[in-house]
């Protein structure tokens, strides 16, 4: 295979070179453009009539010739046309060009709309000017038609390649292009969202001296004319929050996170997240505001009430669902953590032969045993409550119940969506927390938080009462575009080394 691609890279180079020989250039610097191709798709007969001329640009994605008689398939993000060209309407010339042309190749074409003897509505043009001289052939993709309608089989179809290769994906795929237009839709219309609701857009740093805001492992990185290391953000909660504390009200972030973690269908180690703060709310307003979105991305963006996704159709006109985690272990588990005895949960866990993590106390076993059992089972919208505090290090203790945390997250068709809290800002309970962390740490928790003292310094300073939220953007876009796999949602997902 390899070297047959060869021969039709030489071959093209070939004609490349007839082309610079004859005093073209095979990359121009400029070009002209009246229309996209999708305007002149409509009102054909219009067009028609008025004998307007228009000039065309976009990709050759075929060419055939008879003679000094040509056809090709011009396409551009907008849509796809066919191009009649002639010697007798080009000149010889031109049309000497046009047969240096291959599929692939970026040109203009200038000329007036007609049907030709077969019906086909196309371009007669007058002149065609190469833009860009394509030296690698296309993969080979072909149509048939199915139940009157045209589609595309033996496409570049492999899935790896495709992801490694996004560029091509995209050129011969194009309703993959769509899942990303949409997604632009998405990002652009939660934007509008919170700014409507006086939220100011702000950026934090990327590169952090000690990283924190969640449970992971950060990419570690060597800055050298500091002669330190730095850390790729996990999360931007630590920055966003002292913000509050210099006055802002209600700020978000709309950016990417690094994780280094294990990539799967719903991960990937670089991804997009939504953080919000807001003060003086609490984990109501943070429902009422993640909720809100998500119903306004759907209803009032895609015009879509039901989504198919991982195998279930989910619902996000209806109210979401709420219930306890410990709730949601009694009924699906079938124990009762109510009164939080560790030594009846260690036993339970045992007889189910989980790993229990060092060191973990009963919460963190109500949340394993959450995770191994209940998860998967959550398919409509569902906000689980009550988090135990030991695994909550950054929320508030909830009223009258200190063994529990003012915290929700968002579970769709078994995947969490979203996380919140009515946020910790008491600086000495969140120092007693994170050194807490710091001890899982010890015993080998290299995904506990880590104690930044600059951070805790900010919360001494005072921090009003808040509610935060955090969503991954990916995550949401595969239920909103109903995709099953992160990568199908990020243009360029990291692959292993091939």
């Amino acid at each position: 295979m390899q070297s047959k691609d060869n021969q039709f890279i030489q071959l093209r180079k070939q004609k490349l070179a007839k082309i610079i020989a004859a005093g073209i250039d095979p990359y121009p610097v400029r070009s002209t453009r009246t229309h996209q191709i999708s305007e002149v798709l409509c009102d054909k007969d219009g067009w028609i009539s008025s004998g307007q001329e228009v000039c065309l640009t976009g990709r050759l994605v075929a060419m055939r010739r008879q003679g000094k008689l040509g056809f090709g398939n011009l396409e551009d993000a907008s849509g796809k046309i066919q191009i009649y060209v002639a010697q007798n309407q080009v000149g010889e010339e031109n049309y000497e060009l046009f047969k240096l042309c291959d599929p692939g190749d970026f040109v203009q074409t200038r000329g007036s709309l007609f049907y030709t003897q077969a019906g086909e509505y196309s371009l007669k043009v007058l002149e065609l000017t190469l833009l860009s001289k394509n030296i690698r052939p296309l993969p080979a993709v072909k149509e048939k038609l199915v139940d009157g309608k045209l589609v595309r089989y033996d496409e570049f179809s492999d899935i790896e390649l495709r992801y490694r290769k996004r560029y091509l994906d995209l050129l011969l795929n194009p309703e993959h292009r769509k899942v990303f237009i949409v997604r632009a839709k998405i990002i652009s219309a939660i934007r509008d969202y919170l700014d409507s609701r006086d939220y100011t857009e702000v950026e934090t740093p990327i590169l952090q001296p000690l990283y924190g805001g969640a449970n992971a492992r950060p990419f570690v990185t060597h800055h050298n004319t500091l002669d330190t290391d730095l850390y790729l953000r996990i999360a931007t909660e630590l920055y966003l929050k002292r913000l509050i504390v210099g006055g802002f009200e209600r700020v978000y972030e709309l950016g990417k996170d690094f994780r280094n973690e294990g990539m799967d269908r719903t991960h990937n180690p670089e991804f997009t997240m939504l953080e919000l703060y807001e003060a003086y709310s609490d984990l109501e307003g943070m429902i009422s505001i993640t909720e809100g979105m998500i119903r306004h991305l759907a209803t009032d963006v895609l015009r879509k009430d039901e989504f198919h996704y991982r195998g279930h159709t989910v619902n996000l006109a209806q109210p979401f669902l709420r219930a306890p985690m410990i709730q949601l272990v009694k009924e699906h588990v079938g124990i009762d953590l109510s009164d939080m005895n560790l030594e009846r949960a260690l036993a339970f866990c045992k007889e189910r032969r989980l790993e229990v993590p060092a060191g973990a106390g009963v919460g963190r076993l109500i949340a394993l045993l959450f995770e191994h059992y209940v998860e998967e089972k959550l398919v409509q919208p569902t906000f689980v409550t009550d988090f135990p505090k030991e695994i909550s290090p950054l929320a508030k203790a909830k009223p009258g119940n200190p063994d529990l945390a003012e915290r929700f997250e968002l579970f769709i068709a078994g995947h969490e969506f979203a996380n919140a809290f009515s946020e910790l800002n008491d600086p000495l309970d969140q120092r007693e927390r994170l050194e807490a962390q710091a001890s899982l740490r010890a015993l080998g928790d290299e995904e506990a938080n880590v104690v930044d003292e600059d951070f805790l310094e900010a919360l001494e300073y005072g921090m009003p009462p808040m509610g935060g939220m955090g969503i991954g953007i990916d995550r949401l876009v595969m239920l909103l575009t109903e995709n099953d796999s992160i990568k199908e949602v990020i243009l360029f997902p990291q692959m292993k080394p091939e």
